[in-house]
């Protein structure tokens, strides 16, 4: 599918704030996702929340009732939604945005959904004359409003170079794997594999720790310093630590998001004839975790899922 360029280019060599991104769902990524972005383009949110609605017009975005009114006329469209389901409604549903997107807009996917989505909403999208470009990130809200972000894009590449202006404001590393949507999905449920299984075996570890009778935190910061260490240990383990106090741990990524994650990576890893129990062994950690209603924590709370208790004090 051939996708005209962008905007011109502003002195920054990216394009001027004529350049419009609408983003739809403006919830722990979405907000400073649209935040970085309207530093340098023009941005129209949208929320079904309408607290998160308010946040994006108080940080100076363009709030729109719809989603079709923030989307019409944009040239770039960016997606942050939960799953896949979320995914069809919000294109095709009832109040769905393709039917009001230009010929030659993009949507830009930053959801992990997996690969079997994909194929149909490139299919449906292209007889609106829209391209999809399948850029699913990590780096957590932090990250994302300091436009640091690891994003993994597959997309056709003239699609690519229309959604440019919109990717290079958000990543600090910005990998293309390939020129079809559905790579950049690949690519993502390998990594969540890392991701989650990096999670519950710091929470073991961190689990037994403290079962040994050892202090958490000078544990912690002894294993991040050996062979031991991993991100996921440094940027889950002090959250771990603070998973047993009474408001648990800041929520920055929802447990019940590797309940979801992990799920993609099983599906896939069957489809492909390939065993992965360690995988698999996590992902019923983050399962009893949901079962246990901690869902909607944060999900260094899967400790809490191994150790239901503190042993040590302190």
């Amino acid at each position: 599918m051939s996708v005209p360029s962008s905007s011109a280019p502003g002195p920054s060599g990216r394009p001027s704030a004529s350049y419009t991104v609408a983003v739809l769902g403006l919830g722990a990524m979405g907000l400073p996702m649209a935040t970085r972005l309207a530093s340098e383009l023009t941005v129209h949110g949208f929320d079904p929340a309408e607290n998160r609605l308010q946040l994006a017009v108080d940080a100076g975005i363009s709030g729109f009732d719809s989603g079709r009114a923030a989307a019409e006329g944009a040239d770039a469209v960016l997606l942050a939604v939960r799953n896949s389901a979320q995914l069809e409604d919000v294109l095709f549903g009832a109040s769905g945005v393709a039917e009001v997107l230009s010929p030659g807009a993009v949507v830009i996917l930053t959801s992990t959904v997996g690969t079997d989505a994909i194929a149909p909403t490139v299919e449906a999208l292209g007889r609106h004359g829209v391209a999809l470009v399948d850029a699913p990130l990590s780096g957590g809200p932090v990250r994302a409003g300091q436009g640091d972000l690891l994003i993994v894009v597959g997309a056709e590449p003239a699609a690519l170079e229309k959604a440019r202006p919109v990717l290079e404001l958000l990543a600090s590393t910005l990998t293309v794997v390939g020129s079809r949507p559905g790579d950049g999905q690949a690519l993502k449920t390998v990594n969540q594999l890392l991701c989650g299984v990096h999670i519950a075996a710091a929470a073991e570890a961190l689990a037994l720790a403290d079962a040994l009778g050892l202090d958490r935190a000078t544990t912690l910061a002894a294993l991040e310093a050996g062979a031991a260490g991993s991100f996921m240990l440094s940027n889950r383990g002090p959250r771990m630590l603070e998973a047993y106090d009474e408001e648990g741990a800041e929520v920055l990524s929802r447990l019940d998001i590797f309940v979801k994650d992990l799920g993609i990576v099983g599906t896939a890893a069957r489809a492909a004839g390939l065993a992965s129990p360690v995988a698999a062994a996590a992902e019923q950690l983050f399962l009893l975790g949901q079962a246990q209603g901690l869902g909607e924590r944060d999900d260094s709370a899967v400790i809490r899922v191994v150790a239901p208790a503190r042993r040590t004090e302190g």
